[in-house]
């Protein structure tokens, strides 16, 4: 597969994986940006892609800036048909500000095969053994 992927800002960096083997890609921000505690901001990649169809771009946390300093993504679906910036939604969890350096990374993104189900509306559903249970209900 290729990703063909278009700078929209001449500072731009380019997505990257870090080590072999690694499923995602990370993605950097194109400005300084200060996240304060509890707020939400969009973060610019100055990043275009052309995702093939028939998959999808999901945004997901950078694990050390989710367990470390309490950032996590909001959103994260990038569909194939979009040619628009990537941007990145940001929450910042915990009671400081976190402060993203141009060219940081910020998030990864997994490029990923998506199904496209028929839906058909029905009057019953399967049984099962957990049927309606939900919520804590298969124990700690």
């Amino acid at each position: 597969m290729i990703l063909k992927i278009k700078k929209l800002n001449s500072e731009a960096v380019m997505p990257k994986y870090a080590t072999r083997g690694d499923a995602g890609m990370d993605l950097f921000c194109l400005d300084r940006v200060v996240v304060a505690p509890m707020a939400r901001v969009q973060v610019s990649t100055g990043l275009a892609m052309e995702i093939p169809e028939g998959f999808v771009g999901l945004i997901w946390d950078k694990s050390s800036l989710a367990h470390k300093f309490g950032l996590k993504i909001l959103g994260g679906v990038i569909d194939s048909g979009y040619r628009g910036e990537i941007k990145i939604g940001i929450i910042n969890l915990s009671t400081e500000d976190y402060i993203f350096e141009k060219g940081h990374k910020v998030a990864q993104m997994i490029i990923q095969k998506k199904e496209t189900p028929e839906i058909v509306e029905v009057t019953d559903l399967s049984v099962t053994d957990r049927g309606e249970s939900g919520f804590g209900s298969t124990g700690k």
